[in-house]
């Protein structure tokens, strides 16, 4: 069943008419292999029904299936063969994840035990449900928005702290709240203007211009701070992307392992050991760093270490961040030269390595590159290398544990930037005396926009792309 098929068979949903899926939705919430816990989840109107012939209690009986009681017994196949001793719990519409009734088996976590009681229960009846179809069925149900769905995915996706507790703003509804404040403020002065517009001859007071003025004002203040937060959202959800670049044997593969404080880049003195890139993460405090280690920079004869210079210089433009490392013993020669000019205005550190050894003295080195002095082999340096890497992140004091409101999705980027973008337009027809229908244009399509956001005025295939995103079982 695809999505386009899920959202037909609840378009009635969204209108109020029908609480519950018209089939029966069967998946593990649970990955099944050898952990000590798996979960069966079930949801659609008659699945307790389809779940009850399976399930017996220790005395042989069946449970009294109360709602949200957890009932401990043993499950069944079709001829009464025990598949495996689990605790069952029934969660009656529409106090459940999706609104519908749902049973959730907990079994352990062996692979076949969760393969036999899936068989059976899609053998009585039950369907596998589709990457996401739970928290579809959620959303179409009404007990969560759009941005609240995004939320569960971001929640599972988290990597670091800074990326889990901007997932669980969203979770809780906090964008939604924020989008639909707005579009209060913009209805009030819609229904103004649109009752002026329709009934123009009706002997109503017209709009005061300088209300509605001041409130677009305001609400353009408040969706300002907001769009702009977009660039540390997505820095601090997705990380940051920092590529160690230089010549060959200058320590880029040490300092690597000294900025994770793990030997995982194999370090000798034979220069061209690092023929491919390797990639780690490093929790800096809440941010995540994603580091990538480089096949040294220079001419060479052998193939391999050929295509390695190549795949180093074709993530440069990729990068958030490049740490240029130059051998403080041996000082700057046209290699370095040369990798500095790759480099040209990204945003990038250099990186003096080897200060534990007798150094000679580096000039001509650009101005607006910082200069960060290190020794990966004692680790001297390496907590103000850090600091630096946090500063041309971008990220200030503070803000990788976020109170405010900040976006990490494209799509709620973009809707809210066309809202402003509308808007502003308002404003421009306000003060050029434009008549009340181009304002209320603008205002409509700037309520619009909000609410692609929350999903009330989502296009079909954004859902679908959403939702495409899960995994199976959520």
């Amino acid at each position: 069943m695809s999505f386009d098929l899920a959202l037909t068979s609840h378009s009635k949903v969204v209108a109020g008419h029908r609480p519950q899926g018209e089939d029966i939705i069967v998946a593990p919430a649970t990955s099944f292999g050898q952990g000590g816990i798996g979960i069966i989840r079930l949801s659609g109107r008659g699945c307790l029904q389809l779940v009850r012939p399976f399930v017996v209690t220790a005395g042989g009986g069946s449970p009294s299936w109360e709602s949200h009681r957890l009932y401990y017994g043993q499950f069944t196949d079709s001829k009464q063969r025990v598949i495996d001793e689990i605790m069952a719990v029934y969660m009656a519409s529409p106090r459940s994840y999706t609104r519908e009734d749902v049973v959730e088996i907990h079994c352990h976590g062996g692979l076949v035990v969760g393969r036999r009681i899936l068989e059976t229960l899609r053998y009585a009846g039950a369907r596998t449900a589709q990457p996401g179809e739970f928290t579809l069925r959620a959303f179409l149900n009404g007990r969560i928005d759009l941005t609240q769905a995004e939320g569960v995915m971001e929640v599972i996706e988290a990597r670091h702290r800074s990326a889990h507790q901007i997932a669980v703003q969203h979770l809780e509804g906090s964008l939604a709240h924020f989008c639909n404040e707005l579009k209060e403020q913009l209805l009030d002065s819609l229904a103004l203007l649109e009752t002026w517009i329709d009934f123009p001859e009706e002997d109503i007071d017209h709009p005061s211009f300088d209300s509605i003025l001041g409130t677009l004002t305001s609400v353009i203040e408040d969706l300002r701070p907001v769009v702009a937060s977009f660039r540390n959202g997505r820095v601090l959800r997705e990380g940051v992307s920092v590529l160690i670049l230089g010549k060959p044997n200058v320590g880029k593969s040490s300092l690597l392992n000294a900025l994770i404080d793990s030997d995982r880049a194999i370090v000798t003195d034979l220069p061209g050991t690092t023929r491919d890139t390797l990639e780690e993460e490093l929790d800096l405090d809440g941010l995540r760093l994603r580091l990538t280690d480089t096949a040294g920079l220079r001419d060479s004869d052998d193939p391999v270490e050929q295509e390695g210079v190549r795949r180093a210089c074709s993530k440069i433009a990729q990068a958030d961040i490049v740490l240029l490392v130059i051998d403080g013993h041996r000082g700057i020669d046209d290699d370095d030269r040369s990798a500095l000019l790759r480099c040209g205005e990204k945003n990038s550190i250099i990186v003096i390595n080897k200060s534990d050894l007798p150094s000679v003295e580096i000039s001509s080195l650009p101005s607006h590159f910082p200069v960060v002095t290190v020794s990966a082999s004692t680790g001297a340096g390496i907590d103000r290398l850090r600091e630096e890497l946090r500063s041309r992140a971008g990220i200030a004091d503070g803000e990788e544990c976020p109170e405010s409101l900040i976006l990490t999705e494209e799509r709620h980027h973009h809707a809210l930037s066309q809202t402003l973008g509308k808007l502003n337009m308002a404003i421009e027809s306000l003060n050029g005396g434009l008549s009340p229908e181009f304002i209320a244009l603008d205002l409509r399509e700037a309520v619009e926009s909000l609410g692609v956001i929350t999903g009330d005025t989502a296009p079909e295939e954004v859902i679908n792309r959403i939702f495409s995103r899960f995994c199976i079982g959520k």
